[in-house]
């Protein structure tokens, strides 16, 4: 048989597994294409250091891309039956920040947005904590993330006071 052959099904399964992480994670981030900024946000007061609009985009792209591969590289380390808990927890910060997004642009509960994105905060920097362990790459590509959600909390703050 030839060597190569008996490589290609390992290498595409890893592959299918990046591919499957990416497609995870920008399912969470459709969650902005459903529930838009809009008018709504529009002629909400804002503070000085709100940032442009276009900016959100490139932004969590980036952010969504370097999360899917985080979560890649701890699937490498065993995949589910070794990774369970990192895993799991990387699953549950997606779930926090994949309900930011209802929560904030489609009910309009600034005040819920706000705790719900402490806790996403405090997801994610768990997910750092326990990718650490596996794979400090992994950890290291989150931190990006853990900066942007700490931002963003300080801004889902302010436009709630401006706006309450």
């Amino acid at each position: 048989m030839n060597p190569t052959t008996l490589k290609s099904p390992p290498r595409m399964r890893r592959w299918l597994a990046l591919f499957s992480w990416l497609l995870l994670c920008f399912a969470a981030a459709s969650m902005g294409t459903v529930f838009m900024p809009g008018e709504w946000y529009d002629s909400l007061k804002k503070p000085l250091w709100n940032p442009p609009g276009w900016i959100f985009g490139p932004v969590w792209t980036a952010l969504y891309t370097m999360m899917a591969v985080a979560a890649w590289l701890v699937w490498e380390q065993g995949g589910w039956s070794k990774q369970r808990k990192p895993l799991l927890t990387f699953l549950a910060q997606l779930a926090f920040n994949a309900l930011w997004t209802p929560l904030f642009f489609g009910l309009h509960r600034l005040g819920v947005a706000f705790a719900e994105i402490l806790l996403l905060w405090l997801a994610i920097a768990w997910t750092i904590v326990v990718f650490w362990s596996v794979h400090r790459g992994a950890a290291w590509l989150l931190a990006p993330y853990l900066v942007w959600v700490s931002f963003a909390t300080n801004l889902n703050f302010a436009l709630w006071r401006l706006n309450s």
